[in-house]
């Protein structure tokens, strides 16, 4: 195929367009990038512009064949015996010429949106609530509590203990005060009680188990501080006879919920 005669003077796009056009005629197929460059003789914008024409508007019809003989007719077939398949028609061949892999996207082609090389676009993970505010907070708590019960334990008769009598000397190492054990068995108890509560890893049955009881731990916590407060402000040295009864329970109480609390905890673990 002759490409067709260029002048010095680089030539408007409308007039490359019907060349083009004769070129896609004679190919059969709208002509690559590549291919309208080299016929042509164009740069790769005017090439662009070229392309863009050519799938806009339909491609011209080929041309006639001079030749009208009819070709020979094959041998004839009888229509009772099977016809083998006609093997499918491959279409156009692509053209071989090197770089035509840019051969032109379809006219509704939109292109594929490029992501940004210099965008992070790996999600972070949320950054947890900070907890040390807590530990200050139950700073001064652990203070007004411990003291709290301390004191009532001793308006209810708690004392000095020999843990080793026989033993040990009385007034040894082996001798503690029994006051200390209102605060940690109850306070303790409330806390672990709300965690287990409040962490959703437990059986049903241990959640709300622990959910009610550490309501109650708190609820007799605060009553045991109002009643050690009430008795110090009124001069009181020896508390009444029933928060003597009901603090004495404590101890007992909380060792009861705490047992019941692990057994039903490791439930699911049998």
């Amino acid at each position: 195929m002759t490409a067709p005669t260029l002048s010095a003077y680089p030539k408007p796009v409308d007039e490359l367009v019907p060349a083009a056009r004769d070129l896609a005629a004679q190919l059969g197929t709208i002509p690559s990038r590549n291919r309208i460059k080299k016929e042509l003789r164009v740069g790769g914008p005017k090439a662009d512009a070229i392309l863009a024409e050519l799938t806009r508007t339909p491609l011209p019809a080929p041309p006639a064949d001079p030749d009208p003989t009819p070709e020979p007719a094959g041998p004839a077939t009888d229509p009772t015996e099977p016809t083998e398949p006609t093997p499918a028609d491959p279409g156009p061949v692509a053209d071989p010429t090197p770089g035509d892999d840019d051969a032109p996207p379809p006219a509704n082609a939109q292109p594929a949106p490029v992501a940004d090389p210099g965008t992070n676009i790996t999600s972070r993970p949320p950054r947890r609530a900070v907890v040390w505010p807590v530990v200050l907070m139950a700073l001064g708590a652990f203070v007004a509590v411990w003291s709290g019960w301390v004191g009532l334990g001793k308006l209810t008769g708690f004392g000095k203990v020999d843990l080793l009598p026989g033993i040990v000397d009385p007034g040894s190492w082996a001798t503690i005060d029994s006051a200390i054990t209102l605060p940690i068995g109850v306070e303790a108890y409330a806390a672990y009680a709300l965690y287990v509560w409040l962490s959703g890893r437990v059986p049903t049955r241990a959640r709300t188990f622990a959910k009610w009881s550490a309501l109650a731990s708190l609820a007799v916590g605060a009553l045991g501080q109002v009643a050690y407060h009430l008795l110090t402000a009124y001069g009181v040295t020896s508390a009444p006879w029933w928060i003597t009864t009901l603090v004495a329970c404590l101890p007992v109480a909380v060792l009861g919920m705490g047992a019941a609390l692990a057994h039903l905890v490791r439930e699911n673990a049998k």
